[in-house]
């Protein structure tokens, strides 16, 4: 099975460009790039800014199945 990049995925789904990541996050555009192919990671910091700037939560750019780990956790505070 494939490594799907979740901040790719998030991307596409808020219909919006790595081009534009790059322009409000103010990097070169390689950058957003090479962490929307797993060659490198942006830290926590810019973790932080891109949830804010994509509008999710943080946990939807890390957690490859996001809304199944939404379910598990309601289901296992019961």
């Amino acid at each position: 099975m494939e490594d799907i990049n979740r901040l790719k995925v998030v991307l596409v789904e808020k219909k919006r460009t790595a081009r534009w990541l790059s322009m409000q996050m103010g990097v070169n555009p390689s950058t957003v790039s090479k962490w929307c192919t797993n060659s490198s990671q942006p830290d926590v910091a810019s973790l932080l800014k891109i949830a804010d700037l994509l509008e999710v939560d943080i946990k939807e750019l890390l957690v490859k199945e996001y809304e199944q780990f939404l379910l598990s956790k309601i289901k296992n505070s019961r």
